[in-house]
């Protein structure tokens, strides 16, 4: 029986449609760059948000309806959850998915009924997944929601949560391998400090470099060749969280070795969080050669916290596609995924399709105005002249190490003075990039 009986399959009807459901930019065959958008953009649906969402926050009950839910913790109830979940993303036309461990399956008293009890609803999510063809873009463990991480997981100063975060992680490794997942991701939601007072910074660095490494050998043992991920946050739920941004987690990585085996998966919301913006974080990591995957959403500037909202700014969607199209040339073997949230009081199991067809489409410009700035060069070109006294003369010495201190001295002492600075033209760029925008 239908969980969602009178929505149709949402289909592509172009800019001028009018209908809530159907796509007006989201055309999954288009090519762009040569290559078409559901390659490009790889849209997944977050299970957490999209099936465990119930609208509470700190200061009021639930308030979602939805009317699969019996109101128990069993394990029908959650593989009843998986069928109705792959029914939305049926019905959206989204090829991905992802999740955690304990979203999908409840949590039992000991590791061995966790355990258990996922296996049997991993069992109906396969069965979906053949029916389907929708696959999983990565999984990962919750370590942060129970009591025992309140210390953190991989950076507890309790050894037996070190060990209980491990086996959770196998375990989650396990069923993302048996599922197919092209990731997984690792969140430090924990893994930080409140007080230097109470806290071994150095310690609970090595021993979280320690537990990656656990998980890369393991990793290798079991056949799994996803790609990992580390998801930058710089705090919340932690006041001090190691993971706080990209510049932070890829000079982690090298540090400990770690390079070769991951990448980012960078959150718009988590960017500004971190006081700055989606197009710093992907920027960043592009250069490094460590840009992976997005978790799409956007906060509230006037709250200032990570409201994960849908994204539905062009803006916004643009610059991030400018990134992935400059560093990537599209999202493989990562993707978009709506790391997003309905708002409390859109609670019809309605508003989650307008909220993704909202989301999807406003990616779906954003890649097409991405893909037209590129074409058309203006910008680069900009650019380029802006950078051109590097491209010959003193500036291509300087950057092929044919200088030092005393040779450039002598060059600014026979000059005299340096040739003077050209306009930053701010001003224009952002005139130019509206035309593309309205």
């Amino acid at each position: 029986m239908s969980a969602f009986p009178d929505i149709p399959k949402i289909q592509y009807e172009g800019p001028d449609s009018k209908n809530p459901l159907a796509f007006r930019h989201y055309n999954p065959d288009e090519l762009v760059e040569g290559k078409p958008m559901r390659e490009i953009l790889r849209f997944s649906v977050a299970f957490w948000h999209t099936m465990r969402g119930t609208g509470a926050d700190p200061f009021g009950a639930p308030t979602m309806i939805r009317p699969w839910e019996s109101g128990q913790d069993t394990i029908e109830n959650a593989q009843r959850r998986i069928r109705v979940f792959f029914e939305f993303c049926e019905k959206l036309g989204v090829e991905f998915y992802c999740f955690h461990d304990r979203d999908v399956a409840p949590a039992g008293a000991t590791l061995a009924e966790c355990n258990r009890n996922l296996d049997e609803v991993v069992k109906v999510m396969k069965e979906e997944q053949e029916r389907t063809g929708i696959r999983l873009l990565w999984g990962t463990a919750n370590l942060f929601s129970h009591p025992r991480y309140m210390h953190g997981a991989a950076t507890s100063p309790n050894a037996d949560v070190f060990a209980y975060a491990a086996a959770q992680v196998k375990k989650a490794l396990e069923v993302t391998k048996e599922l197919g997942g092209a990731g997984y991701v690792f969140w430090g939601g924990r893994e930080g400090y409140s007080t230097l007072w109470n806290t071994d910074m150095k310690r609970e660095l090595d021993h979280l470099a320690r537990f990656l490494h656990m998980a890369v050998e393991y990793a290798q043992e079991i056949g799994f060749t996803g790609q990992f991920y580390i998801e930058p946050k710089p705090k919340e739920p932690t006041k001090h969280q190691y993971d706080s941004d990209a510049a932070a987690c890829i000079n982690f990585l090298r540090a400990y070795g770690l390079e070769k085996y991951f990448k980012l998966n960078i959150e718009t919301n988590h960017a500004t969080l971190a006081g700055h913006n989606v197009e710093h974080e992907l920027e960043y990591a592009g250069m490094q050669g460590f840009l992976g995957s997005v978790d799409a959403n956007t906060g509230d500037l006037l709250l200032g916290w990570d409201t994960d909202q849908f994204p539905t700014d062009v803006y916004l969607t643009t610059k991030i596609m400018l990134a992935f199209l400059k560093y990537k040339g599209g999202l493989a073997p990562g993707g978009v995924n709506f790391d997003a949230k309905v708002r409390r009081e859109s609670f019809e199991p309605i508003d989650l399709f307008y909220a993704h067809i909202g989301g999807m489409d406003t990616f779906a410009k954003g890649l097409k105005i991405a893909a037209q700035i590129r074409a058309d060069g203006e910008l680069q070109r900009m650019l380029q002249q802006r950078y051109s006294s590097w491209d010959s003369g003193i500036g291509a010495e300087i950057e092929a190490g044919k200088h030092n201190f005393r040779t450039l001295e002598q060059y600014m002492l026979a000059k005299g003075e340096a040739d003077p600075n050209q306009s930053g033209r701010q001003e224009l760029i952002e005139n130019i990039v509206n035309r593309y925008i309205f």
